[in-house]
């Protein structure tokens, strides 16, 4: 395992309690993701309990990550959080080491991500890539450059957590109105990925609600949102058998698609050691296969590319030929 590296930041060097620190002005309160509070389900509909938990530890890992002073500390304070769970937590620790990053002067204070990425955010690779894609938004800046220590490949997953970040907090616009930002170029399919698995948590995790929601937007972007829409349901969860079922007729044309997306929640997943039950009745439902071949498809697409747009789009491409070859 790579050695835990500490945090490298001006501030560790000041002798002020932690109530002090004017990072501490960044802690988020639950309220502000919960999707009952924003009004996106209702608090006894079925996926409610899973979709709350999932954003609660969200904000927890992003707290935590503004409030702890190095990475052991950081690690052992998300060691804490259930399992099925831990991976949203290393999103929000992913989104503030972004924002700490990015508000900080040149130099060694920019160390946050890299710092995380190094240690125990390994096996949580994808979520943080994600979670830093969340710090561009809520900064009102594009992820155009990258932040030290990201991965070349992964790093375009920024721009799906943006997209989730713009569906999830300007829903009227990006949603209902299916506005887009100018100038994205062929960085919207990742966008929108983003976008789509943002409609599990905006539509509730309803199925006939999520693919009207797809069916208003142009033909063209519809597959992308529903390779996120399989994301969110393989990592996230929250329904019934008859639930994914649904869903797997409703996604068809873009069954290759969501397959795609299940495979990139099961490959988060495996890597961090734990697939939950959810994960794995997704995988066998909407993708055919169980959660760790679908894990394995995400390695292989993944053989010989390296860290362009295009290479990111052939990772996607690859995972849906390995489907496709496997449920001929």
């Amino acid at each position: 395992m790579t050695p835990v590296k500490p945090f490298s930041h001006p501030l560790h060097d000041i002798s002020l309690p932690r109530h002090a620190w004017p990072w501490r002005l960044l802690i988020q309160k639950p309220e502000t993701s919960d999707p009952v509070a924003r009004g996106f389900t209702d608090i006894h509909a079925p996926a409610t309990a899973a979709l709350r938990a999932a954003a609660g530890s969200f904000i927890e890992g992003f707290n935590l990550s503004v409030d702890a002073a190095g990475v052991a500390e950081l690690q052992s304070a998300l060691a804490g959080i259930a399992p099925d769970l831990r991976g949203f937590a290393y999103e929000g620790a992913g989104m503030a080491c972004g924002v700490l990053d990015l508000l900080s002067p040149p130099g060694p204070g920019r160390g946050r991500t890299a710092a995380l990425l190094a240690g125990p955010g390994d096996a949580y690779i994808h979520l943080i890539h994600v979670g830093v894609g969340w710090a561009y938004c809520r900064l009102h800046l594009r992820p155009r450059r990258n932040l030290p220590g990201t991965h070349p490949l992964y790093r375009w997953l920024a721009y799906d957590g943006w997209g989730f970040h713009r569906g999830f907090f300007t829903t009227a616009q990006a949603v209902r109105r299916r506005r887009t930002e100018p100038n994205l170029g062929s960085r919207l399919p990742v966008r929108d990925q983003g976008l789509g698995r943002s409609l599990w948590f905006c539509d509730g995790a309803v199925p006939e609600t999520i693919a009207a929601t797809i069916g208003g937007f142009p033909q063209a972007r519809q597959a992308d949102l529903w390779s996120g829409v399989g994301l969110a349901a393989g990592y996230a969860g929250g329904v019934h058998d008859e639930d994914l079922v649904e869903l797997a007729k409703l996604a068809e044309p873009h069954s290759a698609h969501l397959a795609q997306g299940v495979a990139f929640a099961c490959g988060a997943r495996v890597r961090a050691a734990h697939v939950p039950e959810h994960t794995e009745r997704a995988a066998r439902l909407l993708a055919g296969v169980d959660a760790a071949t679908a894990a394995r498809w995400t390695d292989t697409a993944q053989e010989g590319l390296g860290g362009a747009l295009g290479d990111y789009q052939s990772w996607r491409a690859g995972i849906r030929e390995l489907w496709q070859e496997a449920t001929r």
